[in-house]
């Protein structure tokens, strides 16, 4: 029955169908949210999804906690989210003002090659030295 459930929900997403759209738009605001109960009753199987939810995390202090058991409190990447557009919020400016203000791409991409320039000359300056071998062993042996 969930494959069938998930099969439609597909198809109605490519016809461009409006309340797919809108259905899976609110799933996804639920889980940014962290708004557990709102997930599962979204999903195309209540039940189940609250029952794979309980495997993990099954203290019903879970489904309001803003976490999973994926990546945990620390490491959750919606939280982070979350956290930095707090952060950003309370700086009274956008996010450009954020952005580096250093060289730009060209600069700094124009530096890297001149640096890389650099270092192979060097090596090659180093494998003439030690007499062009493309195989030396440790220790300067010919072979290990």
């Amino acid at each position: 029955v969930v494959t069938y459930k998930l099969a439609a929900h597909a198809a109605d997403l490519a016809k461009g169908h409006p309340a797919a759209q809108m259905r899976d738009n609110a799933l996804s605001k639920a889980r940014f949210e962290f708004r557990w109960r709102d997930q599962f009753n979204l999903s195309l199987d209540p039940d189940t999804a609250e029952e794979y939810h309980d495997q993990t995390l099954p203290a019903e202090g879970a489904k309001t906690a803003h976490f999973c058991s994926m990546c945990g409190p620390k490491f959750c990447s919606m939280q982070i989210s979350q956290e930095v557009r707090a952060f950003a919020s309370k700086q009274n400016q956008g996010v450009e003002g954020f952005l580096a203000t250093g060289p730009t791409g060209a600069e700094t991409a124009a530096a890297s090659k001149a640096a890389a320039l650099k270092g192979m000359e060097e090596m090659s300056k180093v494998f003439r030295e030690t007499g062009s071998e493309l195989y030396m062993g440790a220790g300067g042996r010919e072979h290990d």
